[in-house]
């Protein structure tokens, strides 16, 4: 913290307060802010800038940096001036609204009363009483930005955006509006070559923060169990220093691969899975269970369409998030591994798509790890570096997670959930021995 919060002498120093000073202070953000969480100096002084990129790790304080931001743009009075139009966009519209607009750092709590602006949650609006409004938007729909245009906007987790590319092409045609258009991006840093351009662009600022230096707003015990976890692993330099880590040098799976077969839609599909990769335990400890929905296109080439990946949930949960993904994507059947729970596997997912009227409908194949997750691996590693797997839009974790994955598995031996459930789908689809299509076999 800055300013008179250092002094120590905090009660004091309210106590002196007149009536109306407090609330002023309150919300005096330059007063409690870190440096980190302003925009740099050098910057504010040249006014030469386009993008404010504040990349942190978890828990930092991105999220208030960026709301904090967007205040004061919609509330400055400069007479003469006509409301401002700003964009906020999140990973989808729920995150948009949970995070940016509603969570405890997001825009209707950062306000005093008199300038809280109000949320028409239908129209995906906030006005604030000078006129100025904001519109929410959805890094799923990139056309969405297609039409509107603005003075400014934030983009919260870029790097978690599956339709990043395209999303972020619509938002710089959008911001046409006034004497200087910008945009402000907060998120945890990924490898991703959005970002990479961004960093290396002569009109971006830079920020960065790590968790640990929001630790006075966070809990000891999660500040605690990360540390403990993560410090000094290239997960936790990305995930609490907020770095952009390099790719593993003997990772099975290349980056480059993903990008240079990358499309935003699939052509014809001829057959669809839902491979589910279960986690050993269940509740809040447990391991994710990998669920991944695959396709083969009438080219001869697979798609992964989703990443459907649940985390800390019991079994039924997972089960229902399966048989949901086979009805949301009218795939051909799910694929899921049994070496674990055996016929149980089945049996719950039988179970919970019975609750929905159709359970004995659904084709399910178990499948058996009778080899190491990395021999398994290969074949499927080296059908991407041919160019024989594409991805519709990015899956972060996912491909995260493909990227991590050497000879000695993940850091910290954690499960590659993700990869499993992938390999799983594209073994069906690309690898398997062709048989006749059995319901539930």
């Amino acid at each position: 913290m800055n300013g008179c919060v250092r002094l120590g002498k905090t009660a004091e120093l309210i106590a002196s307060f007149l009536p109306g000073e407090l609330e002023r202070h309150c919300f005096d953000w330059p007063l409690w802010a870190r440096d980190d969480q302003l925009l740099p100096a050098a910057a504010e002084a040249a006014a030469v800038w386009r993008t404010w990129l504040v990349m942190g790790g978890r828990g930092a304080g991105k999220t208030r940096t960026g709301a904090e931001w967007v205040r004061e743009l919609a509330t400055e009075r400069r007479r003469g001036r006509r409301p401002r139009r700003i964009a906020l966009i999140g990973q989808s519209h729920a995150d948009a609204r949970a995070v940016m607009v509603e969570g405890v750092s997001g825009l209707l709590a950062i306000h005093p009363a008199a300038q809280r602006p109000t949320y028409e949650a239908s129209r995906r609006l906030l006005t604030w009483p000078n006129g100025t409004t904001a519109h929410l938007f959805s890094a799923e729909d990139p056309d969405g930005l297609r039409g509107p245009q603005f003075d400014a906007a934030w983009c919260d987790e870029l790097c978690k955006w599956h339709h990043a590319e395209a999303t972020w092409d619509m938002l710089q045609f959008a911001l046409r509006l006034g004497e200087q258009p910008r945009q402000v991006v907060t998120t945890t840093p990924r490898q991703m070559p959005l970002l990479k351009r961004l960093l290396a662009t002569a009109d971006t600022v830079i920020s960065r923060a790590a968790t640990a230096a929001n630790r006075a707003h966070l809990s000891p015990a999660f500040i605690a169990a990360i540390e403990e976890r993560y410090r000094g692993s290239r997960l936790g330099r990305q995930e609490l220093d907020g770095e952009l880590v390099d790719d593993l040098d003997d990772a099975l799976w290349k980056r480059s691969w993903f990008e240079r077969a990358r499309v935003a839609t699939a052509p014809e599909l001829r057959r669809t899975v839902v491979a589910v990769d279960p986690p050993v335990t269940s509740g809040a400890r447990a391991d994710a269970c990998g669920i991944v929905i695959a396709a083969l296109g009438a080219d001869g080439r697979a798609y992964v369409l989703a990443d459907r990946t649940i985390r800390g949930h019991d079994p039924a949960t997972w089960a229902r998030a399966a048989v949901a993904a086979y009805h949301d994507f009218a795939a051909d059947r799910i694929v899921a591994e049994v070496n674990q729970g055996g016929e149980l596997v089945e049996m719950l997912i039988r179970q919970v798509a019975s609750d929905a009227s159709d359970g004995p409908h659904i084709p399910v194949r178990k499948v058996h790890a009778t080899r190491g997750k990395w021999l398994r691996a290969e074949p499927v590693a080296a059908l991407y570096e041919r160019g024989q797997v594409a991805h519709i839009g990015h899956f972060p974790e996912l491909e995260d997670q493909l990227c991590a994955y050497g000879p000695a598995g993940l850091e910290g031996g954690r499960s590659p959930d993700r990869m499993d459930a992938l390999v799983w789908a594209l073994t069906d689809l690309m690898l398997a021995r062709k048989t006749p299509r059995l319901r539930g076999v």
